[in-house]
């Protein structure tokens, strides 16, 4: 036990925690006005939600056996998970300082996939989803990962969540937004953020927080977790520096929402190797993902009609289905988990191929579950709105609240 350790991991805890209620002030500031209570409200029930579901059965399914799968029950309601000790994962701190570190983990996953479908889903059937994808999808990719499970076997790798947290939310929020169908005047009107200052107070959040993300998954007080923070910062600064540089490129303007966009997609692309790369690797990795996710949300989006409203997918799918791939590629190997598996510049191919398999699979993985766990629950309720309930605003039909006056056609 190291009382330094414990101090930096429940800093780090409190930083993750921060990033979902940063989520929905990105989230919120990126909808329509009509709609901001509602695309908020989604972004921070997984509080609630996951924190619950993960005591009674989240940390044990994920955390406990050795099954290839999905955990046991043997740590239901943290039954045996000690405050003060550290007998079940060797670690410098206590194992449910470890449980509610990761715990934080899952909140911000669930939160996440929403942004594909504000402005048309129906609230009930939307927070029926999430307990049951936390179970059938999150909680077995978590063991999987690192509980010791399929994916770690294969010897694949994840240090802070590509897999795990990013392309299970972006690839299950895709299949929620072409279930759902587009939004009622999609392709007809413009839809712009309605309050930019929020989407900017969100993302600098976001940022803030992920040094708890990235440095705290070194899960001590030492140099992974400096070398992680450093890692994380770079690929930030860089993949907003140049997603600005497309955007003065191709539209011949910079912007505040794409600033705030590229400095996100940058810390979603670093995640997975945040403690295996280099610091120079993290530069290329910042620069590159910011026009691969551009592309797909400027072109692929428009061009196959899919609507992913505030490209869930088109940032976390493909940064983190990206940043497994160079993960792969620019592992240090000093800095890798197991002798032999650096990344393919350092002259070995198997890690490489471990992360393409992990990829696949989770992209197989999360989509099949996420199809069926929606047109399960389809079956029982309605799960968008209707057209007039769309056209005045979810903020009215579902929860009778609004965030601001209505004068003047603002909200319409």
């Amino acid at each position: 036990m190291n009382s330094g350790s414990i101090a930096f991991i429940i800093i780090c805890a409190a930083l993750v925690f921060l990033m979902t209620p940063a989520l929905a002030f990105f989230y919120g500031g990126l909808e329509r006005r009509k709609n901001v209570i509602n695309t908020m409200l989604m972004a921070v029930i997984p509080l609630g939600i996951a924190s619950i579901l993960w005591i009674v059965i989240g940390y044990s399914l994920s955390f406990s056996g050795d099954g290839t799968w999905i955990g046991d029950l043997s740590h239901v309601f943290f039954n045996g998970v000690s405050s003060s000790n550290n007998t079940l994962h060797g670690l410098e701190i206590p194992d449910g300082l470890f449980g509610g570190f990761q715990m934080m983990f899952s909140i911000i996953t669930v939160a996440i996939l929403t942004g594909s479908v504000v402005g048309r889903m129906r609230f009930t059937p939307l927070v029926i989803f999430m307990a049951f994808w936390l179970v059938i999808v999150y909680y077995p990719l978590a063991h999987m990962v690192w509980g010791g499970g399929f994916l770690a076997k294969i010897h694949s790798i994840d240090f802070a969540g590509g897999n795990v947290v990013h392309i299970s939310s972006g690839v299950s929020a895709l299949v929620l937004a072409l279930v759902l169908g587009r939004r009622r005047d999609y392709a007809r009107l413009e839809y712009r953020p309605h309050n930019i200052p929020f989407v900017l107070l969100g993302a600098g959040l976001l940022w803030f927080g992920w040094f708890g993300f990235n440095a705290g998954s070194a899960l001590a007080a030492n140099g992974l977790a400096v070398h992680a923070l450093m890692t994380t910062n770079t690929a930030a600064a860089t993949a907003m520096l140049s997603w600005l540089l497309v955007e003065k490129i191709t539209i011949g303007k910079p912007t505040l929402v794409g600033a705030s966009t590229g400095l996100v997609v940058g810390l979603v692309a670093i995640t997975p190797g945040a403690g295996f790369v280099s610091l120079w690797s993290s530069i290329l990795i910042g620069a590159l993902v910011s026009p691969i996710s551009y592309y797909f949300i400027s072109v692929i989006k428009h061009k196959f009609g899919y609507d992913d409203a505030l490209d869930a997918f088109g940032a976390h799918g493909i940064g983190g289905i990206f940043g497994g791939i160079v993960t792969g590629i620019f592992t240090v190997p000093s800095l890798a988990l197991e002798k032999g598996y650096a990344g393919l510049v350092y002259g070995s191919g198997k890690l490489f191929l471990a992360q393409l398999e992990a990829i696949l699979f989770t992209i197989v993985f999360s989509a099949l579950a996420t199809f069926i766990i929606i047109k399960v629950i389809s079956l029982f309720m309605a799960i968008r709105v209707s057209d007039r309930e769309e056209a005045i605003g979810l903020d009215d039909s579902e929860h009778d609240e609004t965030a601001y006056p209505t004068f003047m056609g603002l909200d319409s």
